[in-house]
């Protein structure tokens, strides 16, 4: 009964950590915009968070005890990493598109905080739901 009522949070919990590491990854981007030779990460938010909930068959880990896995451990720490694909040349080699970073911060903040507010809503259906109200 416990785990129907927390695997929504297992997701949005996975999913939150996801997003602040590609925040990370981003922001890493951004700052080195100006750095001559640097190309470009960014990793499929989608296919990660497929592998971190188990949901690609045949490819997830089957927990056979709440104990076995903790928040946070398995691949939801080392998502692949890519080369984002360069849509300008430059001199330097430097593959960071700004604009195209600055959007992705900004949709990936967006999509952080709407998951967190998922999170609370959540947390508060469950509380009024064993306060009985």
């Amino acid at each position: 009964m416990l785990e129907q009522m927390t695997a929504r949070l297992d997701f949005h919990a996975n999913a939150l950590l996801l997003r602040s590491q590609r925040q990370q990854v981003i922001a890493s981007n951004i700052a080195n915009a100006d750095t001559p030779g640097y190309v470009a990460r960014d990793f499929d938010f989608a296919a990660a968070l497929k592998n971190v909930s188990g949901m690609q068959g045949g490819a997830g880990v089957n927990v056979t005890s709440a104990g076995h896995m903790q928040l946070g451990t398995g691949h939801a720490q080392d998502p692949d990493l890519a080369y984002t694909v360069q849509t300008q040349a430059s001199q330097d080699g430097n593959s960071v598109d700004l604009d195209r970073e600055r959007a992705s911060f900004v949709d990936n903040s967006v999509r952080y905080e709407s998951t967190l507010r998922f999170i609370n809503s959540h947390v508060k259906t469950m509380l009024s739901a064993i306060q009985g109200q």
